[in-house]
Formats: C-alpha cells, sequence, structure tokens
C-alpha cells in the first residue's frame, strides 16, 4: 500500500462521510427533469437502476485498489507503462478538477438565478476558491472534517419536504413500468452526475486505516444516496405532472416554495445559502484529489499544484457566461464520468485479471 504516515489518516468508518457528502452536490436542485424527460414517471427506477450499478462498480473500484496495494495510479503505470500510465493518471487529475469546477459554476449560475442577479461570477468564484484553498491546505484530515460537517450541519433540510407532501397527488406516478426498458436504463445513465463521487476512493484510500474495512462504510454512503435520490425523485413526481416538470431547470427550489414558517417567507433562499455548505466538499475533496495526482506525477508540492489547479478553475468559470453553456459543461461531466465509471474501469479491471492471470501478480 502507498506509504501514508497514521496520524494522516482517518478511521474507516469516516469513508461514509465522505462518499455521501460528494455525492451530494449541487446536481440534487435539478436532476429530476433531466431524466423525467426520458422516463417519465419512471425515472425513480432509473434512480434505484443507477444506484445498483453504481455498487457493482465501487466492487470493482475495491477489487483493483486491492491488486495495486491500494495505488490505482500505481497500477496504471504497471499495466500500461510509465508514460501512458503517467497520461491516463494525467486525465484523471483533469477529471477531478473538471469535477470541481462544474459544482462550483453551476452553483454561481442557481445564485444569480435566484437571489443576486447582479452578482459577478468571479467575486463568488474568487472568495470560494480561496475558501477551499484554506481547507485543502490542511491536509486530507482537515477535508474530511469538512465532509462530515457540512453532510450533517444542512441535514435539517431534509425535514422540509414534508410540507411538500400536502400537495403531491402519488397515482401520477402509475402505472409503474409505462415506459420502455430503454427508456429507463438510458435516463439510470443521465444520473451518472448525480451520482459521481465514490470514485475519489482511488485516491484517498491510503488514508484510510485498515482500508479493506471501509467498504462496508462506503457500500452504506452509496445505498443512502440512492435511497435519497429515490424518494426525492418520486417525491417531485408526486408533485409535478411531467409537462409540469419540464418547465422547472430546478424543481427542488420550486417545492422549497411550499415550505410556509412564521419567520421566513422565501424558504428556498435558506435552502440556496445552505447549500454553500453542501458543495463546500464536492469542491474541496475535487482540488485535493487533483493535486494528490499531481504531486505523484511530477516533483512538485501538493500545495503548489493545489494553488496551479484552483487558478485553472477560476478562469475557467469566467467563460461560461449562460444557462446553456452550464448545461453543457454539466452533460460533458456527466458522460465523462459515465465513459470513466462505466467503460474504463471495467477495461482496467479485465486487463488487470488478464496480466494477473498470465505473469501470477500485477
Amino acid at each position: 500500500m502507498a506509504s501514508v504516515a497514521e496520524r494522516l489518516q482517518v478511521s474507516p468508518f469516516m469513508t461514509f462521510y465522505i462518499i455521501m457528502s460528494m455525492q451530494i452536490g449541487v446536481g440534487v436542485l435539478g436532476f429530476q427533469r433531466v431524466i423525467a424527460q426520458t422516463a417519465g414517471h419512471d425515472a425513480w427506477i432509473s434512480v434505484l437502476l443507477a444506484g445498483a450499478s453504481s455498487h457493482l462498480i465501487l466492487i470493482v473500484l475495491y477489487w483493483l485498489l486491492q491488486q495495486a496495494d491500494g495505488d490505482f495510479l500505481l497500477l496504471h503505470q504497471r499495466l500500461f507503462g510509465r508514460w501512458v500510465g503517467g497520461a491516463f493518471s494525467l486525465w484523471l487529475a483533469l477529471y477531478f478538477a473538471a469535477m470541481s469546477f462544474v459544482v462550483l459554476r453551476t452553483y454561481i449560475e442557481v445564485i444569480q438565478v435566484w437571489m443576486f442577479p447582479d452578482l459577478q461570477t468571479w467575486e463568488f468564484s474568487l472568495a470560494f476558491l480561496l475558501l477551499c484553498l484554506y481547507i485543502t491546505v490542511g491536509g486530507f484530515r482537515v477535508v474530511v472534517g469538512i465532509c462530515f460537517f457540512c453532510l450533517i450541519i444542512p441535514s435539517y433540510l431534509l425535514f422540509t419536504f414534508w410540507f411538500v407532501l400536502d400537495h403531491a397527488d402519488f397515482h401520477l406516478l402509475l402505472p409503474i413500468l409505462d415506459h420502455p426498458p430503454s427508456a429507463i436504463v438510458k435516463a439510470a445513465g443521465q444520473t451518472t452526475l448525480t451520482m459521481l463521487g465514490y470514485e475519489t476512493i482511488l485516491l484517498f484510500y491510503p488514508f484510510i486505516k485498515r482500508g479493506a474495512q471501509s467498504a462496508k462504510w462506503a457500500h452504506a454512503a452509496l445505498l443512502a444516496t440512492t435511497l435519497f435520490y429515490t424518494l426525492l425523485t418520486v417525491l417531485t413526481l408526486a408533485y409535478f405532472s411531467e409537462k409540469q416538470l419540464q418547465r422547472q431547470i430546478w424543481p427542488t427550489l420550486t417545492m422549497w416554495k411550499m415550505v410556509e414558517l412564521p419567520f421566513i417567507e422565501r424558504f428556498e433562499y435558506v435552502g440556496i445559502a445552505n447549500w454553500l455548505l453542501i458543495i463546500l466538499p464536492n469542491v474541496c475533496l475535487g482540488l485535493w484529489c487533483s493535486s494528490r495526482i499531481c504531486k505523484q506525477l511530477f516533483p512538485i508540492r501538493q500545495k503548489t499544484a493545489l494553488l496551479i489547479i484552483a487558478a485553472i478553475c477560476f478562469f475557467s468559470t469566467l467563460f461560461v457566461h449562460d444557462r446553456k453553456q452550464v448545461d453543457l459543461i454539466n452533460t460533458i461531466l456527466n458522460r465523462t464520468g459515465f465513459y470513466f465509471l462505466y467503460i474504463w474501469i471495467p477495461c482496467v479491471a479485465v486487463i488487470t485479471y488478464i496480466v494477473k492471470k498470465v505473469r501470477g501478480n500485477v
């Protein structure tokens, strides 16, 4: 296993908070419309299917890590050589950096549309990335602490969906399996962006004490996230008709309009503000993973790599100006994540299995 001092490691059960905090992000605010376009009122089945497939991929990820002694980048080099394997690892660094960039820019758009139309993109992006740098420079344990607290503190928002139940009509979910299997499977693929995050185990696995014991916690996180997204999808489909849902870019925010409290008139503002805590670990861990890869590939300190990657993310946000461009970068990340998890990872697993059979080891 990659050598990591025990004082820098965290307990296996923290894997639950790391993975779940990465999977619950800005996609929660609007993923329902995208999958409902394809699978209609059967979209909740697509979410369950995506969750089940994620468990299978997670099993493969853990198997690969065991074959590589916990170092996935080393596995790349053993299978493909120093230069080709290094190129694949560099692509992985770009992937995690892109994840941070897409999450940040999408959240900025939500703020600009719902709260502050005159907010300049660079202002929020700069302030937020400086906060992320301050956290990430502290090391992996600090990032894990942020994952823990930023998952626990906003969890009260779950109870706000109780207000929506009075206006939900669950007969809108009938008949079940009314759409062809191909549409349900396609919608499951469109859920990839929402389910992304658990692949970060490839980078932080060496920082987990007794890493093999973290598998049950990783699967528990996937299960909890899948159930959360499924219930939210069911509630959304019961609240909106299919035609109404297609006109809602962020249906979760629209449902928050139904929350009525004597001291808060527009609860969706509270939800958006609290969502900053939810996307914070998304961006921090993405930056940490990307800079960790750069540290292993190049003769550079991780802090230096972190500054460079954060600067690239900052300037990248300035080139995305409208809804179409935000939707485009989300689509690109969704497809990239799908190809990485469901094409590349199985291919690497097959190649690893063949090499192990021929050589006796990887």
